[in-house]
């Protein structure tokens, strides 16, 4: 549910993927990923090609499982924001395998004239932000010592995707390379490497209606997945919601403490024009009142992106102390 890129990068590759391998194995030169054309003959539309289906079922296997558990920055951020990163992730990518490749070839002499083929690039790019923005939540211990936390299954899944092939390594380094710098606020790719508001309302009129889930009801959410795994998930998903609300509720009793009043009811739409005597009678002087947080226009353009009001989104980025996880969270919640 609201994650239909999510689930077609899912679908198409992977069932193209099982195609080539089983019935149309002669078709599978046309998808591979060979430098050497690339750079002496001027393939470059194996750039597209051999960057995008996975010709290994092992690989194909791994990254739709890491796909799926990247959803989430799908649900978090809107379907735009996450093709943008997958694009500036991909494009990025690309540059730094064939520099990469150069680097190995003058450092160590070997000459490298193919790549593990698939999407695999912004796979591992995706790790940048699972890792920074996803909270870390224990699970369980192993032999005392060995902590199990949420996001061990994840990474187990990129190590195994790591091992898969000689120099998918090449893959895993460009990938991670282009998820910092697409992340980083310095450089600021995520200005220039983005999916164009016209080109996304293109693919949300035709695509997201084939590829959309329906909303779950109250009786499908009571219940839990078939399996062990799933229902781990399931339970993981819901630990990552409460530690967000916890944080919005920590930063109000640190307001608080402070002597500062936040107007908690501004987030609330249902209760934004309720008229609240009590607060009217006892409210505290202007003096009183710390002057209001900025507020990045960038993260209020990622918000309005979602689908949030202008207003909705400046009062959580001030609320939340202009923290866009905790923002996007609670507007999501209410």
């Amino acid at each position: 549910d609201k994650a239909p890129l999510s689930k077609s990068l899912l679908l198409v590759p992977s069932a193209i993927s099982i195609l080539l391998t089983l019935l149309f194995q002669h078709y599978q030169k046309f998808f591979a990923y060979n430098l050497q054309a690339v750079k002496e003959d001027f393939q470059i539309w194996r750039l597209v090609c051999g960057r995008t289906i996975c010709l290994d079922l092992k690989d194909t296997f791994c990254s739709s499982l890491l796909i799926y558990n990247f959803r989430i920055f799908e649900r978090r951020y809107g379907s735009r924001k996450f093709s943008s990163f997958l694009l500036g992730a991909w494009m990025l990518s690309a540059l730094f395998d064939l520099l990469l490749v150069e680097i190995t070839q003058y450092i160590f002499g070997i000459t490298i004239n193919s790549l593990p083929s698939g999407f695999l690039g912004p796979v591992f790019a995706l790790f940048v932000p699972f890792y920074s923005s996803i909270p870390r939540v224990q699970v369980t211990q192993v032999l005392g010592h060995f902590s199990i936390t949420n996001k061990s299954l994840v990474y187990i899944l990129g190590l195994q995707l790591l091992t898969s092939g000689s120099y998918i390594w090449i893959l895993a380094l460009s990938g991670l390379i282009s998820g910092i710098c697409y992340n980083s606020s310095i450089l600021k790719v995520h200005r220039v490497l983005c999916v164009p508001r016209w080109v996304a309302n293109i693919f949300s009129w035709t695509l997201e209606p084939v590829f959309s889930s329906a909303e779950p009801t109250n009786e499908v959410r009571v219940g839990m997945g078939a399996t062990v795994d799933i229902q781990r998930q399931q339970r993981m998903e819901l630990l990552d919601r409460q530690i967000m609300m916890s944080q919005v509720a920590q930063m109000r009793r640190q307001r608080q403490q402070q002597g500062g009043m936040i107007n908690w009811n501004r987030l609330f739409p249902p209760l934004r024009h309720r008229h609240n005597a009590n607060y009217q009678d006892h409210r505290p002087s202007e003096q009183g009142i710390p002057p209001p947080t900025e507020v990045s226009e960038e993260q209020v353009a990622r918000l309005m992106e979602m689908g949030f009001s202008r207003g909705d989104a400046l009062e959580a980025l001030r609320a939340s102390n202009n923290d866009l996880n905790v923002a996007t969270n609670f507007l999501l919640q209410h």
